[in-house]
């Protein structure tokens, strides 16, 4: 090194950063052993303020523009260093430069599950996300009380204290909201806004100011949701009694076609069986649905007869009086067809049965 280069080195005549990234928030001006030159050049870009720091004291703050460092535009150092008539000569101080620019697209979100208490699901766990920005608008509190000394400090440094704020703060306002759960999807705007303003003031005691406090997702646990999805496919289904004769046509359809004795025997078995169980399934629905609209008791409906039949010499049934009243009118059950029911001593011909009887009356006698 030439003894005009280490000359040159002796001196800063230049101060000014150019920020390449996008999350510091403080950068020190390298000044090492070297002194800064008075009438320095000091150049604070837009988005920026230039802090001078005098052993620990913060001293002049620069807002944007270009200055030449001079004893007329340091007041503070000025005193603190003892220049009362002026003074030429080099002199050392730390710069720091403070990025005042928006800090957008910050994270947010509850590590663990906050217990609230909802209108409609009593005490419930929630997990909430989102987004932040902030600006720093006061350089010297936020150099002072929070990054300190530190040559660099980036929004990584300081992000886990605010998100701790935001879930804290952010949590007690939803519950002071009062919103229910199931509503929050459209309430998310003004439930953003009540948390800005709450948490704001703790922001501006380190010199932060939060532009935007933006809610993305709230979420229930698994199970809970799971359940929601079952609450929401009932209503889906609207009147159970209509969908339970629906899907009572569809068992009969399926009984019909895959019954094992066949042919015409196989549908009217499959008929009078889908007949049966629409009918007792859609009785049965609208009994409790009137039962829960009245609130009152009902008397129990009557007794159900069940009869087996012998088919081919084979055991079939139990068959209800609406699915004989169907293999009666199909030709598959007649008079002498062999009947048996619990209390009978053995297997008797239909027509010995009173109830049953009645049933052939409805049947027109066979033609020819």
């Amino acid at each position: 090194m030439g003894l005009f280069d280490k000359l040159r080195n002796e001196f800063i005549d230049i101060i000014d950063w150019t920020d390449n990234t996008n999350d510091t928030i403080i950068y020190k001006f390298p000044r090492y052993q070297n002194e800064i030159k008075m009438n320095a050049k000091l150049t604070v870009r837009e988005s920026q303020v230039a802090v001078f720091m005098n052993e620990g004291v913060i001293a002049d703050i620069f807002q944007p523009g270009m200055y030449t460092l001079a004893t007329q535009n340091m007041p503070i150092l000025a005193t603190l260093k003892g220049w009362k008539y002026g003074f030429d000569s080099p002199f050392k101080a730390d710069v720091f430069f403070v990025s005042t620019k928006l800090f957008r697209d910050q994270k947010w979100g509850s590590k663990n599950p906050i217990m609230l208490r909802d209108a409609e699901f009593g005490p419930i766990r929630l997990r909430a996300f989102g987004t932040y920005a902030f600006r720093v608008n006061d350089a010297g509190k936020f150099l002072k009380e929070v990054a300190g000394t530190a040559s660099e400090f980036t929004t990584d440094e300081v992000n886990e204290y605010l998100r701790s704020l935001a879930v804290s703060r952010g949590m007690e306002s939803l519950a002071e909201s009062k919103v229910p759960v199931l509503d929050l999807a459209s309430h998310t705007a003004e439930v953003s806004a009540a948390i800005t303003e709450k948490i704001k003031p703790e922001f501006n005691e380190i010199g932060l100011d939060l532009t935007k406090f933006l809610i993305e997702n709230v979420s229930l646990p698994p199970e809970v949701e799971e359940m929601l999805d079952k609450r929401s496919s009932m209503g889906i289904v609207g009147n159970l009694g209509a969908f339970t004769q629906f899907q009572a046509a569809n068992a009969m359809e399926d009984a019909a076609n895959n019954s094992a004795g066949g042919g015409i025997m196989g549908a009217g078995l499959g008929a009078g069986m889908g007949m049966g169980m629409m009918g007792q399934m859609g009785n049965a629905f609208q009994n409790n649905q009137f039962n829960g609209a009245s609130g009152q008791n009902s008397p129990p409906p009557p007794p159900i007869v069940n009869y087996f039949v012998a088919v081919n010499g084979a055991q079939t049934g139990p068959f209800t009086m609406q699915q004989l009243q169907a293999m009666a009118s199909s030709g598959q059950f007649n008079r002498q067809s062999q009947v048996w029911k619990q209390g009978m001593t053995g297997w008797l011909a239909a027509e010995t049965q009173t109830e049953l009887s009645a049933l052939f009356n409805s049947v027109p006698p066979p033609i020819g």
